[in-house]
């Protein structure tokens, strides 16, 4: 039986439909019209008066949440964690490792394997976003530095293989020894690279986009601070419009003022928001485990050692409204950095994060306050 869902309006891919009707049949959409083209068709229907359709959203860089971390990839981990997103209107996400002893990473791939593409535990992991081991120690930031590595095409094979193919971004510090060549090995096996946890130079950080980099993680977060003579890696980022740029905008990893312009540079295309949560985002203060770092959390803020951040305690959704408000650009482009942005990003653009005639029903309900009131994953309703 076909399910018929109405709202005030949706996203689309080039543009807002005023009161839509979405026609559902087996988890994918079949049609989307509008109320005056004609009489509603048969099947269930279920009404969001006064909301807003959006594509389900996307992070493509989160390390755990709700008590759990992506490094245990186990079904109780992946279950929680996938409803948890669900519930906050992520459809799809890529799990994302951090940097731990190499036995631990290789058995959290070949753990993570198993969720890659499953729609049993919720939000979908659709692929696996490799963060660390091959990160600069002077901007390691969480990531513990004895654990680091140089990278080399075998080490790069070997997180590979015990992934089975899955992984589909990759973080790496592009000044590194080696680097260039992980990166363009890297790129030729479909992997997207993400140039991040580094004190690359100007030159340094060119040759990485060179070299086959597509996008910037967290940016601003674990970079060399700008100078007006050596902009480095963030001026890369900020000045190269062919590059994506992660963004963690929760008003602590990056000021208003700062996040004013990223989209300045940004813009709606090249735009991308994230969350880099970790095991304690949904849950009270206390001490969590990041990989098999010790993190304190006061106040929702993640902290080891003095005072170095480690991840966030972030919704997406919470993202979307801070952005918002940061920045004053309208939910109709907003939303697309949590959706469309990522999923081209990362070579998912055929399969999510526009909402569209062939497509799987995954979709993201908001009010007024761009609020999530509702999920639909795959079809299904969610509150």
């Amino acid at each position: 039986m076909q399910t018929v869902i109405t709202a005030s309006r949706l996203i689309a891919a080039e543009e807002v439909i005023e009161n839509p009707v979405v026609v559902v049949e087996d988890g994918v959409v079949t049609r989307i019209a509008t109320r005056g083209e004609a009489a509603l068709p048969e099947g269930e229907h279920v009404d969001f008066a006064g909301c807003t359709l959006a594509p389900g959203l996307f992070d493509v860089h989160i390390h755990g949440s709700v008590g759990h971390d992506i490094m245990e990839a186990t079904p109780e981990a992946f279950g929680k964690i996938g409803s948890f997103l669900a519930a906050r209107g992520v459809t799809s996400y890529l799990p994302t490792t951090v940097t731990a002893p190499l036995d631990t990473t290789l058995r959290s791939l070949e753990g993570l394997v198993k969720f890659m593409g499953s729609t049993e535990y919720g939000a979908k992991p659709l692929g696996i976003h490799l963060e660390g081991p091959f990160l600069s120690p002077h901007k390691k930031g969480a990531h513990a530095a004895h654990q680091l590595l140089e990278p080399t095409v075998t080490m790069f094979d070997r997180f590979w293989q015990a992934a089975e193919g899955h992984i589909r971004l990759m973080t790496i510090a592009p000044e590194l020894p080696g680097a260039l060549e992980v990166i363009e090995h890297a790129t030729k096996l479909g992997v997207r690279i993400s140039m991040g946890h580094s004190d690359a130079n100007s030159e340094q950080a060119a040759k990485g986009t060179a070299a086959g980099a597509v996008s910037a993680t967290h940016t601003y977060n674990a970079m060399r601070a700008f100078d007006h003579r050596s902009p480095g890696l963030l001026g890369e980022v900020l000045s190269n419009d062919h590059l994506y740029g992660e963004l963690i905008c929760d008003g602590l990893h990056v000021a208003p003022q700062a996040v004013k312009i990223y989209w300045k540079c940004k813009g709606p295309e090249k735009a991308i928001l994230i969350t880099d949560a970790m095991a304690a985002t949904g849950m009270p203060d206390g001490n969590y485990k990041l990989g098999e770092l010790d993190v304190r959390v006061k106040d929702g803020v993640c902290l080891i050692g003095e005072n170095t951040l480690a991840g966030s305690t972030l919704t997406l959704d919470h993202a979307v409204r801070n952005f918002a408000a940061f920045t004053g650009a309208p939910l109709t482009e907003v939303a697309k950095l949590a959706s469309r942005n990522p999923a081209r990003m990362t070579g998912f653009a055929d399969q999510v994060g526009t909402l569209a005639a062939g497509r799987s029903a995954d979709m993201t309900v908001l009010n007024a306050k761009n609020e999530v009131v509702g999920t639909i994953l795959r079809g299904q309703v969610r509150g």
